[in-house]
């Protein structure tokens, strides 16, 4: 599935893991918030897709 057309190498990768929408929305937080602390629930579920993402590629 991808999302964007961007060039940008980190996105690709993210939308390649599936968990691009929830690096949106850590990001939307953070800028909402100005302060990623206040993010950790956010960051909790970005966290938890990227260890699902890797244990399905074998990588942790």
């Amino acid at each position: 599935m991808v999302i964007s057309k961007s060039n940008d190498p980190v996105e690709k990768m993210l939308e390649r893991t599936g968990c691009i929408k929830l690096h949106y929305k850590v990001q939307e937080c953070i800028a909402e918030m100005r302060d990623w602390r206040k993010c950790q629930g956010e960051v909790t579920e970005f966290k938890k897709c990227m260890e699902e993402y890797n244990k399905k590629k074998g990588l942790s």
